[in-house]
């Protein structure tokens, strides 16, 4: 397998810098490729397509060897992920933990042959053969998760992948190429590295057949105008801005921290992070209280020190739309119940937030705001809330939050979006499917609706008897 060194630094070996959002200060390079280049690293990964789909078993062994070397090179993986990423050490582990899970996930699973009976004396098998090279196009804030995501199922099937991590964050994905390398089999798997229009590219390029793409709205528009060209086929994951309904018998105190860290996690720069709370008018200011109290008392710092919970915001450009929502708010007559500003000193730190008092039609209640800021919004009722909920044009998750269980599923079971929890969010499971509606993607990941993304139906008709 190669990586972006071997394939994409090109005759004038151009690179660019990576910095370190907790300090400002360079953590390394990596390999700039040109549009042009990727010509030959996707021929490669067309011709290593025969060979990798040919044998399901051998694919299995590789894969479970690769999860292997994923958790053996943690010590090497998290660190670097935390310095160019920001989250806390112990959160890069994790992400280290879930890329080896999911590839052991996927080695296991296999299409099932269908045999379809319609009356005539005809035997008809459905069977399911691998799409060809799929490009995979990762964001900056689970970047080896988000790889694995997109890389095990793909390569379960039997396809080839060519993945590009976003420029913010391209390290730790080059480093996992190489600690791959040694268990998949020579471009099944190549890591690329470049600014745009690189991207733009590989989206575009006709000797893809899959495109799997995980960011923005608009981005996510413009990669499926290129795959169109090609007739390629698009999973596309585009973020959410998911709320979390409160209801009027919630244990405010007892579900505070898990409804602070749903929202919270990773600096809130999680697609299906709680970005917006409903709250019952006389529950209100007594969930403000709590969310705000845990804000301003949570570690905020480096990644790399053990005591930080919540670590910088990735990149300027983020900050800078973090900052701009939360002053729009407060100009537009919402309070800072904690935070509301950036934090002094080197790094991309930004406080913290929960705003109370923010009118509706507010951006960071209507828009993803992406980073930690958190809008609480009181309702008069449950109808009020849940089309409040509604009212956006995302639809990637939701919670309702309340004792009487069989009452919140029944609100949760009108919230228009792709998976809803009952008292937590955003906890998802290997086997199950991950899919929104609306602005936030087309397609489906996880669990065996990911394996079946990345192959086609292949149908034998057959008499019956001699």
């Amino acid at each position: 397998m190669r990586t972006s060194d071997e394939a994409g630094r090109g005759a004038r070996g151009a690179s660019f810098s990576v910095a370190d959002p907790a300090t400002g200060e360079i953590c390394g390079e990596a390999p700039d490729m040109r549009p042009d280049e990727l010509d030959a690293v996707i021929g490669r990964a067309h011709r290593a397509w025969p060979g990798w789909r040919a044998d399901a078993a051998a694919r299995t062994r590789a894969l479970l060897g690769a999860a292997d070397a994923v958790e053996a090179a943690g010590d090497d993986l998290a660190p670097l992920l935390t310095r160019e990423q920001g989250k806390p050490l112990a959160e890069s582990y994790a992400e280290v933990a879930r890329t080896a899970a999911r590839l052991r996930y996927f080695a296991d699973l296999a299409p099932r042959t269908r045999r379809i009976s319609d009356g005539r004396p005809v035997r008809s098998e459905v069977r399911w053969r691998p799409v060809g090279p799929v490009a995979a196009i990762v964001p900056w804030n689970f970047p080896l998760q988000l790889a694995a995501a997109k890389f095990a199922p793909a390569l379960a099937a039997g396809n080839t992948m060519v993945l590009k991590p976003s420029p913010y964050t391209p390290l730790a994905t080059r480093l996992l190429g190489s600690v791959l390398a040694a268990a998949l089999p020579e471009d099944v798997l190549t890591v690329v590295t470049g600014r745009e229009p690189l991207g733009a590219r590989l989206a575009s390029h006709p000797g893809i057949r899959h495109v799997t793409f995980t960011g923005s709205v608009p981005t996510g528009r413009a990669v499926a105008e290129g795959a169109a060209a090609s007739l390629a086929r698009v999973t596309l994951e585009l973020g959410g801005n998911d709320a979390a309904v409160l209801l009027d018998d919630v244990d405010v105190e007892a579900v505070a921290d898990r409804l602070f860290w749903a929202a919270f996690r990773n600096c809130g720069q999680v697609c299906m992070a709680v970005k917006r709370v409903y709250a019952p008018a006389r529950l209100h200011a007594e969930v403000v209280e709590a969310l705000a109290q845990r804000a301003k008392s949570v570690a905020v710092g480096s990644g790399l020190d053990p005591d930080t919970r919540i670590g910088p915001v990735n990149n300027a450009p983020q900050l800078a739309r973090v900052a701009e929502l939360t002053e729009r708010a407060l100009a537009d007559g919402a309070r800072a119940a904690a935070g509301g500003h950036r934090l002094d000193g080197p790094g991309h730190f930004f406080a913290p937030t929960v705003l109370t008092g923010v009118p509706p039609g507010s951006a960071v209640v209507t828009e993803e705001q992406f980073g930690p800021v958190l809008p609480v919004l009181p309702y008069g009722s449950v109808d009020e809330a849940v089309d409040a909920a509604n009212g956006t044009g995302f639809g990637l998750g939701g919670s309702v939050w309340g004792t009487d269980l069989d009452r919140a599923e029944a609100v949760a079971d009108r919230l228009e979006c792709g998976t809803a929890w009952i008292n937590h969010h955003a906890e998802l499971s290997l086997a199950q499917p991950f899919a929104g509606i609306k602005d936030s993607g087309v397609g489906v990941a996880g669990g065996p609706w990911g394996l079946y993304g990345n192959l086609r139906p292949f149908v034998v008709h057959r008499p019956e008897g001699p």
